[in-house]
């Protein structure tokens, strides 16, 4: 496998000189139940920069899970071609599509999914075990204010601290896209917003990629773009030059 971020010159997303880290090229993503075909992603085209602070918002059922699935390779789309950073995901072999994952994506869940016979640096210390340029499992713990917690399980933590810790483990991969699937969703409002503010500014200082999927529409206010998506489709796009500060966000 090419080291992401190398350049392919024959890409078909190749733009001269500009083409964008994310992109999204009529893709489709469809199930088979029974008889009945259900396009979760239908015909979807967007593009996303890199270093970017971006959300996908929309309801239940809207496709937003499956999108971030596709975009983190792991569920490939039944039409259409996916690019990141000049690489085709959507043309990648399993065994690519494990590398991608394991070295490029860092996951951040809704309900945490830490190893509970872990510490929690144990448990941010397990992207050093896959990765192969990770950073620093302690100086992440500092990062995301619980360098006195290192040595608790996540039975001992608060659901804001056990985010905190999943935020951690997926930053400390050093990935260049960091998913995060309702990551408040868990939360109250307050800690939401601490958690908000936490992956927003590590992230920028990290020069990480983000992608947040959220059914909470006064979320997409801190985005610099925002995906609204409705029954599979790209309902609008709407950019913000200047995105609100987390602290002015109510819900």
């Amino acid at each position: 496998m090419k080291e992401l971020g190398s350049y392919n010159k024959r890409s078909s997303f190749d733009k001269g000189d500009h083409m964008s880290f994310i992109t999204f090229e009529n893709v489709e993503r469809e199930y088979h139940v029974g008889d009945n075909v259900i396009k979760a992603v239908d015909g979807v085209s967007f593009e996303l920069e890199q270093k970017s602070f971006n959300v996908i918002l929309g309801q239940s059922g809207a496709g937003k899970t499956t999108l971030l699935n596709l975009i983190g390779g792991m569920d490939s789309p039944t039409a259409g071609h996916i690019s990141v950073n000049g690489e085709k995901v959507s043309d990648m072999s399993e065994y690519e599509l494990t590398e991608y994952r394991r070295i490029q994506i860092g996951f951040v869940f809704q309900f945490y999914n830490l190893v509970p016979n872990l510490t929690a640096l144990e448990n941010v210390q397990l992207a050093e075990e896959i990765c192969t340029n990770p950073l620093d499992a302690r100086e992440m713990m500092q990062r995301v204010g619980l360098d006195k917690r290192m040595d608790n399980f996540p039975s001992q933590m608060s659901g804001g601290e056990q985010q905190r810790v999943s935020i951690a483990r997926a930053l400390a991969k050093n990935p260049k896209i960091v998913l995060c699937d309702e990551p408040t969703g868990a939360l109250d409002s307050e800690t939401g917003r601490k958690v908000l503010r936490l992956i927003r500014d590590v992230s920028s200082e990290l020069g990480k990629t983000v992608i947040i999927v959220t059914h909470n529409a006064p979320i997409a206010d801190m985005a610099q773009t925002v995906l609204y998506m409705k029954d599979g489709e790209i309902a609008e796009t709407k950019s913000h030059a200047h995105p609100k500060d987390v602290e002015d966000i109510v819900w």
